[in-house]
């Protein structure tokens, strides 16, 4: 084995490692508000958004095709020197991806990968090895112009639909309304699921084609071999299911106190937003969006929303993508400095390091399926047992 393919499989490992925490991650963009309303049980409804991420990665390569095209300058670098940028950005990513979800932040995944990206190119190409802006294509129109214009668009959807919601509805049996509208979360949930999948699976799939194109396997108008698009679908699935318990409590928890109804418009909205997006190659934040639609839903009902939680969003998401960035630039410096494959192996011990530390970390507060639902500081304990099912909770569990 050559010392260029060796440092390939590495670049490839640690893509698929992205991709498993892009789907414990996000899986709250998907089920939270399912998971807080007790439209699905816990791991029921992390198992369903598992194969319904899977699903969808092979519905479009769009957005693949966009990150693997539209960010870096493929002619101006290549061979080796390619496969370490890719490298050092996806290790920013991950690193990223891994401190707000210690932190139970719901920042954008996307963004993070895409920070890392930017910021090791700029590191080993300066300002000119980025595509910013040409014609429809570059970071201002495909990345930066969707993170500011998705959460806000999310929001006055789900707060319309919120409204509407509860405006038809009025008057009507309080309990049928809760049991119908937990039936339909489970669809407007599963939709985001398959949506999830169009995008951000697509991502991972992006920049392995980078990498096998500067490994030379293929050119940079090769069709995405299905090989890359099944190890990413796999490679998402697998977080999804895993579950991202710290930001799924985040979301359904922290940020609005969120009834079936507005659960069914918060999905409803995140999920023709997400589509719209895999659609036309838009390589969306479903973080954002996802969480712009649960705002919406506590400011069309008029419930009290939690402002400082949704402060501490905002901050994460302007941090991700220039913090990502210098986290790239550092991993590709480092990479450089020591070069060949010494750097890669270094690189990647130091990735290993501050994952086990930030996951041992993660060990002293644990969110898991019985606290998920415990938001701290409202004055709930967990419970010690299980409330009594009503007869409709069993008829619908069973069929779940």
């Amino acid at each position: 084995m050559t010392v260029e393919l060796l440092v390939l499989l590495i670049v490839i490992v640690t893509a698929l490692a992205f991709d498993f925490t892009n789907g414990f991650h996000d899986t709250a963009n998907a089920m939270a508000t399912s998971i807080a309303t007790g439209a699905l049980r816990p791991r029921v409804a992390v198992a369903l958004s598992a194969v319904l991420n899977l699903v969808g990665a092979f519905l479009s390569v769009a957005v693949a095709a966009t990150v693997a095209k539209g960010i870096v300058r493929l002619d101006a670098v290549g061979g080796q020197d390619l496969i370490v940028i890719v490298f050092a950005g996806l290790v920013g990513g991950i690193l990223w991806n891994l401190l707000t979800w210690l932190f139970g932040l719901p920042s954008s995944s996307s963004h993070a990968l895409f920070g890392g990206l930017i910021g090791a190119t700029l590191a080993a190409l300066g300002w000119s090895g980025v595509i910013w802006a040409s014609g429809s294509d570059g970071v201002i129109t495909k990345i930066i112009l969707p993170a500011v214009l998705a959460p806000v668009v999310a929001a006055l959807v789900s707060a319309i639909g919120t409204w509407l919601v509860y405006r038809i509805t009025r008057g009507a049996d309080e309990g049928k309304v809760t049991e119908g509208f937990r039936w339909g979360q489970i669809g407007s949930a599963s939709l985001v699921s398959l949506a999830h999948g169009t995008n951000d699976a697509q991502k991972t799939m992006g920049v392995i084609f980078l990498a096998l194109v500067a490994h030379g396997t293929l050119t940079k108008d090769d069709d995405l071999p299905l090989w890359v698009m099944a190890a990413c679908a796999v490679a998402i699935a697998a977080g999804t299911y895993l579950g991202g318990w710290r930001i799924i409590r985040t979301l359904g928890k922290g940020l609005v106190e969120i009834d079936s109804p507005q659960g069914l418009a918060a999905e409803s909205a995140s999920a023709a937003i997400i589509l719209t997006s895999a659609h036309f190659g838009l390589p969306l934040s479903t973080t954002q969006t996802a969480t712009g639609a649960i705002l919406g839903t506590g400011l069309g009902k008029g419930a009290e929303v939690r402002w400082a939680v949704m402060g501490r969003m905002v901050v994460a998401w302007l941090l991700t993508l220039p913090l990502a960035a210098v986290a790239g630039a550092i991993c590709w410096a480092i990479a450089h400095v020591i070069g060949g494959l010494a750097g890669v192996l270094v690189v990647f011990g130091i990735l290993i390091g501050l994952s086990t530390l930030m996951y041992l970390r993660s060990r002293r507060d644990p969110v898991h399926t019985g606290n998920v639902n415990d938001w701290p500081g409202d004055g709930t304990d967990p419970p010690t047992a299980a409330p009594p099912a009503t007869s409709a909770d069993k008829n619908r569990s069973a069929q779940v």
